[in-house]
């Protein structure tokens, strides 16, 4: 039984971490992305997002309301967070449209 005792705890922290994560990561993004992305805006995340990371916190993982939050959290990490990383380019790897796995196409020069 203590097993899966500490196996629902390492779930839990793994749950507020990445709740966590998603409300950081709504907080630095720019307001005018969320827009330009055609989602919902920068307030309406950072409260889903904080409501979900304090339940989270305070309810234990079996019951519904993690799962709820978690859902929110997943649309966020899936939907939003891809979309505005594109209009904000926060993708990564900056570089021309021409650009393949190995560098810049050249035409086979």
């Amino acid at each position: 039984m203590q097993g899966f005792a500490g196996f629902m705890w390492l779930l839990s922290v793994a749950l507020i971490l990445f709740s966590g994560f998603a409300l950081i990561d709504a907080a630095i993004r720019r307001e005018d992305a969320y827009r330009a992305a055609d989602k919902q805006s920068k307030p309406f995340w950072l409260i889903i997002l904080g409501i979900a990371f304090v339940v989270n916190l305070l309810f234990p993982i079996l019951s519904f309301l993690p799962v709820i939050g978690l859902i929110a959290t997943i649309v966020y990490m899936v939907d939003v967070r891809p979309a505005v990383r594109s209009i904000t380019g926060g993708g990564g790897r900056r570089g021309s449209s021409s650009d393949g796995p190995y560098g810049p196409y050249n035409g086979g020069r």
